[in-house]
This record gives structure tokens, C-alpha cells and sequence, in this order.
């Protein structure tokens, strides 16, 4: 059994929606990497050591979790805590499909052309393009595999365009659990 599960991959893979729908599966809290990462969502991070302080107290003190989003870079220190690490990995054009729609509901017409948050979504959309392409000096694949492979637990990737209810069958058979609904027939 896992009692420290960390779920990482580009944005816009689903690791949020993943970390969600297995919480309601498995005794363990869903916690969000973005929540400690910005001070206020997408606009001003959190200071590095604050960030650190406030996730190792949680991560201590609320056993077990499921960690969702990438710590590469700032939490490398928290490599050994986890138990199981599950890399999702989907084809960049439908992952970035999938940001555009949520860049949409989150701003509505301030993401379009004209709209106070536009010029913001055209250069985070750009930035997300880069996850199959660029090397380690952004969150990409590449900063990724090398981060995977200093891990000393087991790596379950999840690779492709899967559905969530698949994605959860997967980590529950690595688990060794049997899904709490049986919605997935």
C-alpha cells in the first residue's frame, strides 16, 4: 500500500483531476501543488522557503495523501517522501486544447483579443507549448525524466489519451485496490 503518492506531468495533463478522483477512491486527502506554489493563483508565488515550510508540514502531518503537480525544481528535497510517483504524459495538441478551454471558463472574454487578460494566457499558452520541446531549464518532459530518475520509489507512467476513469483503474491496480464505486463499467 501507498501512502505517498505524487502525480506529476505538463500542465493541462489532468494530474489535479487525477489526484481528485483517486482521493475519492483510496483513505487519502488530495493535495495541489499550486496551492503552496502561488500566493495568489497564476499572478505572485509564494516565497521558496515559505512554499517548503507550509507542504512539509502538511505532507507530516496528514498521512496519507496524493500530491498532484509538479515540485521539480523547488521540492526536489521532497523526492523521498514519496511512495509512488505517477507520471502522466498526453499528446500536446490535445493537452493544449484542453488549456485553452480552461483558460476560457477561468477568464471568459478577458482571455480574448482585447481582454485585460489576454496578453497573460497568450504567454502561458506559449510556455505550455514548450513541455515536449524545451530541456531543463523549463518544466518540461526532458526537466522531468532527469527529476524521475533520481526517485528511489516506484514511477507509474500513464501515457497517452486516457480517460480519468482508466487513469484510476491503473494507479488502483498498482495499488492493489478495487475501486470504491463501480462506476467505471
Amino acid at each position: 500500500m501507498y501512502s505517498k503518492i505524487h502525480i506529476l506531468g505538463a500542465s493541462g495533463s489532468g494530474t489535479s483531476t487525477l489526484g481528485r478522483a483517486l482521493a475519492e477512491h483510496l483513505p487519502h486527502l488530495h493535495l495541489d501543488s499550486d496551492d503552496y506554489f502561488w500566493e495568489h493563483k497564476y499572478t505572485k508565488q509564494t516565497e521558496i522557503n515559505e512554499r517548503l515550510r507550509t507542504i512539509q508540514r502538511d505532507l507530516d502531518q496528514k498521512e496519507p495523501w496524493i500530491l498532484s503537480g509538479a515540485v521539480c525544481g523547488w521540492g526536489d528535497g521532497l523526492r523521498p517522501w514519496f511512495d509512488l510517483v505517477v507520471f502522466l504524459w498526453i499528446p500536446g495538441e490535445i493537452r493544449l486544447e484542453r488549456l485553452r478551454g480552461r483558460e476560457a471558463l477561468r477568464y471568459g472574454a478577458e482571455s480574448l483579443p482585447g481582454g485585460s487578460m489576454f496578453n497573460e494566457v497568450q504567454s502561458f499558452m506559449e510556455w505550455a507549448a514548450l513541455y515536449d520541446t524545451a530541456g531543463p531549464e523549463v518544466r518540461s518532459r526532458v526537466l522531468h525524466e532527469e527529476w524521475m530518475s533520481q526517485l528511489q520509489c516506484p514511477v507509474l507512467r500513464l501515457e497517452g489519451d486516457m480517460t480519468v476513469e482508466e487513469r484510476v483503474k491503473a494507479v488502483l491496480k498498482e495499488y492493489n485496490a478495487e475501486p470504491k464505486y463501480n462506476y467505471f463499467q
